[in-house]
């Protein structure tokens, strides 16, 4: 995997747009031990943070503009002052590491690579939220990264950065690794607390809100890996500095991931507001020969986007004005070659499979819209199915009690709108126009690039 990095500034120049802070060790050997992340200013952010008092600690994440890095980018900051304070009850941090969106692919490479940077903010959102045990929810595939987390976890009870009294502080700190058992449904903040709870992962309906009663229904903040790992070097570095990154209300740096039909995928650390064409110029761009028909600025539940929205400014605010989300800000994308009706039944049939069946719209719809659109694909399909297609996905979108049914609906209306005409294309042609066996123009193209 690519990891980029490269100083920042205001110089906008392609080698100077990128700003490595999580990912800046992450090639050197060992990175993911606890000496290595010592040696590059490792636990100095905790030192500050238990310096201040709790409510002080809320109020300058506050102040620096954190959002969340799990999808909707709520302010960090805001969601830790949401705990009750003085309820004579258990307080909870849970970091949702089930990493599961298609195209999502940074949480677990920066827990492969830096799992102290989580560890040291999970201590610091703990001592700002007055919580004596937090759990990492852990995608359970992902082997690895749980052998390595557990042995990041084993040194810093060592070390001292977790278990009781820490740094002398008076903070008490257990920390729970669990694994899950791979749904799809548990990155979902409320299913997610369901299953470690040891219940059968659905969402819960809201309100109450975790914040009041989460895990095990005492106050509880659920956080991305991300946006917790990202605590400790705003503490270190001081607020000041994170705002100097990004945009106004978008400041800070992320981890934008980079796959497809691109010539270097991989992880690029950058500020917020940095652009796809900027991002295709530091990475080589498109695979030779080829251009970009459509990508996804934040994985396959957000409306995909075209090659006229290059320049879209990649912040909450941008990424929305034009009309779709950052979500995870996981960049797929897809050149010419590649068949929209296809690329959107795959993630459709995707979302039927893992819906947790709790409520109808979200069960029955994602079910046919899966058997419209590969009748699409074969050439069996009506003109008529198209509004058949936009219909079904409005009475998911919205009407589901978490948002998988709204991804669901995302890749239809974005590609309806945008690619219409492939859709029809398929219907009168009587088949994928894509399909080599039946397309002179496709094997025409094919072999011209080959040339």
């Amino acid at each position: 995997m690519t990891v980029a990095a490269a100083t920042t500034g205001q110089d906008r120049s392609p080698d100077k747009l990128l700003a490595p802070v999580l990912s800046a060790f992450w090639d050197q050997p060992e990175s993911w031990t606890l000496e290595t992340y010592k040696r590059h200013e490792g636990y100095e952010g905790l030192k500050k943070a238990l310096a201040m008092t709790p409510d002080d600690l809320i109020a300058y994440v506050k102040d620096a503009g954190l959002r969340g890095r799990g999808g909707a980018g709520f302010p960090t900051g805001m969601k830790w002052q949401f705990i009750p304070q003085g309820d004579g009850k258990p307080h909870y941090l849970v970091v949702n590491a089930d990493e599961s969106e298609p195209g999502t692919c940074k949480d677990i490479p920066l827990l492969f690579a830096n799992p102290h940077s989580l560890i040291e903010g999970i201590v610091i959102a703990c001592y700002a939220i007055r919580s004596s045990h937090a759990f990492v929810y852990l995608r359970g595939e992902v082997v690895p990264v749980l052998r390595r987390l557990h042995e990041a976890v084993r040194e810093a009870y060592e070390a001292g950065y977790l278990g009781r009294d820490i740094l002398g502080s008076g903070l008490d700190l257990e920390l729970t690794v669990h694994a899950g058992a791979g749904a799809y449904i548990c990155g979902e903040e409320t299913a997610l607390l369901d299953s470690l709870e040891g219940r059968r992962g659905q969402p819960r309906l809201r309100p109450p809100f975790p914040a009041v009663a989460g895990l095990y229904a005492c106050p509880t903040v659920v956080n991305n890996v991300e946006s917790i790992a990202s605590v400790p070097a705003i503490l270190h570095r001081g607020k000041e500095w994170f705002t100097s990154l990004g945009t106004e209300k978008s400041p800070g740096f992320t981890l934008y991931s980079l796959s497809g039909h691109v010539a270097a995928p991989g992880q690029y650390e950058a500020p917020l507001g940095i652009t796809l064409r900027q991002l295709l110029d530091l990475s080589g761009g498109m695979r030779p020969g080829h251009r970009l028909k459509f990508w996804t600025p934040g994985g396959s539940s957000t409306p995909m986007f075209t090659d006229e929205h290059l320049d879209v400014p990649l912040d909450y605010e941008g990424v929305g004005a034009a009309g779709s989300m950052l979500g995870t800000k996981a960049l797929q994308c897809f050149d010419e070659t590649t068949c929209v009706v296809r690329a959107v039944t795959r993630w459709t049939e995707f979302y039927a499979h893992e819906s947790c069946g709790k409520c109808t719209p979200c069960r029955e719809g994602t079910y046919w819209l899966v058997q419209l659109l590969r009748d699409i694909e074969a050439g069996k399909g009506a003109t008529a199915d198209l509004e058949k297609l936009a219909d079904i996905a409005d009475n998911i979108n919205g009407k589901s009690f978490c948002a998988l049914g709204d991804g669901a609906a995302s890749p239809i209306f974005s590609s309806l709108k945008y690619f219409r005409a492939e859709y029809e294309e398929h219907i009168t042609g009587r088949g994928c126009p894509f399909d080599p066996a039946r397309s002179t123009a496709w094997a025409d193209t094919h072999l011209e690039v080959r040339a």
